[in-house]
């Protein structure tokens, strides 16, 4: 008896063991992950270069947080089995899945596109609720929306919507402090988004707008609203306490720095400015807590969307109501995603060589030689892994006997393969940076080699601006720029790819039919580096002239390098 009971306790086990763990289910979870990971991979770029998303890091293991604590309450799993529903929810989730692929190529191509993350985000939300859904009905769905869409708290707003709201919070931070510093005696002059005080200018960027403090508060309130299950009414009043205590000390914090620069020095503000932010969002997040906690305290909402007289023990068996081999197709769909991306780019990648590899020896040596900050506006738009500046002044070869200074400037910058498009080293072009100071292009001289060793030309394009102020004779600029990829077409890498769109033709805009070629043409970034050379004068000073200068600065600055 025993030996014939023994094989039947365990197939009952094994049965029992299956049903609670189906392979449906772990196959969701894998299909889930992937889903999951591939979206905070594309996130993660804006969020390590761009302080103002930084949160973004803690946002998905708050959003897991949020689902697990949904788990513990979750209703009972009742779907539906009406054919209607599921043809829907089928076609819904086909294409979703569908739209995954040309998402990931433009990805590659245009890794900082927001409008790609957002509908990244958009299109892993849905599958994900369609999931539960299938698994537990509307139920589910109603009770695990909040903690999946919690992660668009996270996703780069568009630069339509995020510009204007920049733009308009330095305006009124700079109004404000100014007229706050006023009355605290302290005199103070708005000029744009500038201060001028008596020791200088002090400047409301992006970082003192308060955006990044207003969009920490939306995560910080939305996040406390649903660990106490707060009604919808009071969500929203946590929310905008959080939003309106992040601005008013955003003001004081550009109040305090201004008067700082006002009573020590600028050199202090950018001592206090990052301890001042940091402040900020301290306080937010405690007094939010402190919000939520008294809100809480008469809140009837037991769990949202679901009523206590719903709510009971849940079964350990998982209740899953779909095949397996579905979720397994929706796997492969996404490993076939991966495989055929790469192809494509590797398939326009396969006749490209190393090319021209070089770094800079900085001319220490020279009159006035100095190193350059690079502010961290800057820093945030070029999105560059290396980057460094110089200036120093040296003298006109053209007469010997009363030569004219030169003032030199120089920028090095470096961008690894991969992690942005191959369209931003464009963005440091002369023609787009020296406008912004005030300079007037007058001629541009095309593209000409300068020979860096005996066997080696780079290619230099020669730009000519004027800069003339009242009163004054008109100062003159020879700017050079090179761009060079750390892989070529084999016929452009001997002349340090002078085929690359940043060396010939116009600036890049940025447009979508640029982008929709970058994909095309299948180009993604493989690795570049820019430099930037500039000669300044307040004397005449011709294209022959500066092409001398460059011609003996890139013999003695810049030294070949071995590709990797």
């Amino acid at each position: 008896m025993q030996n014939v009971a023994t094989p039947h306790k365990f197939t009952e086990a094994a049965l029992l063991s299956r049903e609670r763990f189906p392979a449906a289910f772990a196959l969701s979870v894998l299909f889930l992950g992937a889903l999951w990971f591939g979206l905070c991979r594309e996130l993660s770029g804006e969020w390590s270069v761009n302080e103002q998303y930084n949160f973004g890091w803690f946002v998905p293991f708050f959003a897991l947080y949020l689902f697990w604590l949904r788990w513990q309450d979750r209703p009972s799993a009742l779907t539906s089995n009406l054919k209607s529903h599921i043809a829907y929810s089928a076609a819904l989730a086909i294409a979703a899945l569908l739209l995954l692929l040309p998402l990931r190529l433009f990805e590659i191509a245009n890794p900082e596109w927001r409008l790609l993350a957002l509908v990244h985000a958009l299109a892993v939300v849905t599958l994900t609720l369609l999931l539960l859904c299938r698994a537990g009905g509307k139920a589910w769905l109603r009770h695990f929306a909040f903690p999946v869409a919690f992660i668009f708290i996270a996703v780069p707003w568009p630069t339509a919507l995020e510009t204007p709201v920049i733009q308009g919070l330095m305006r009124v931070v700079a109004h404000v402090a100014a007229e706050t510093a006023m009355l605290l005696g302290t005199p103070a002059q708005v000029e744009g988004n500038l201060i001028r005080v008596s020791n200088g200018l002090v400047g409301v960027n992006e970082a003192c707008s308060g955006i990044r403090s207003l969009q920490t508060s939306l995560m910080i309130g939305l996040l406390f609203g649903e660990v106490k299950r707060l009604s919808v009414l009071r969500r929203l009043a946590l929310v905008v306490c959080a939003v309106v205590i992040a601005l008013l000390a955003n003001f004081l914090r550009a109040v305090f720095l201004v008067m700082v620069a006002a009573t020590e020095n600028l050199s202090e503000v950018s001592r206090w400015h990052d301890i001042a932010g940091y402040s900020i969002i301290a306080f937010v997040f405690v007094a939010t807590l402190v919000l939520a906690y008294l809100l809480g305290k008469h809140n009837c909402t037991v769990a949202a969307g679901v009523s206590p007289a719903k709510m009971q023990v849940q079964p350990t068996r998982l209740p899953l109501k779909f095949s397996a081999w579905y979720v397994l197709a929706a796997l492969c769909w996404l490993l076939l995603i991966e495989i055929g991306t790469t192809a494509w780019y590797r398939l326009h990648e396969r006749n490209l060589i190393s090319g021209i590899r070089w770094n800079v020896q900085w001319p220490e040596q020279a009159t006035n030689f100095r190193k350059l900050k690079i502010d961290n506006e800057i820093r945030a738009v070029l999105r560059f892994d290396e980057g460094d500046a110089a200036a120093w002044t040296n003298s006109s070869p053209v007469n010997a006997t009363e030569p004219d200074t030169v003032s030199c400037s120089l920028y090095l910058f470096r961008w690894n393969p991969g992690k942005n498009s191959a369209l931003l080293a464009n963005l440091h072009r002369p023609d787009v940076c020296l406008p912004a100071s005030g300079w007037k292009q007058v001629a541009d001289h095309g593209v000409r080699s300068f020979p860096i060793s005996d066997s080696v030309e780079l290619p230099f394009r020669h730009f000519e601006f004027q800069r003339s102020f009242e009163g004054s004779p008109p100062q003159t600029a020879h700017a050079f720029y090179c761009l060079s990829e750390d892989r070529a077409s084999g016929d452009s890498a001997s002349l340090g790819n002078t085929d690359l769109p940043g060396m010939f033709g116009n600036r890049s805009e940025w447009t979508r039919s640029e982008r929709f070629r970058s994909v095309l043409e299948g180009r993604r970034h493989l690795g570049q580096q820019v430099i930037e050379a500039i000669f300044m004068s307040n004397e005449p000073f011709s294209s022959a002239e500066a092409e001398t200068q460059l011609r003996d600065f890139v013999r003695d600055v810049v030294r070949l390098r071995e590709a990797n």
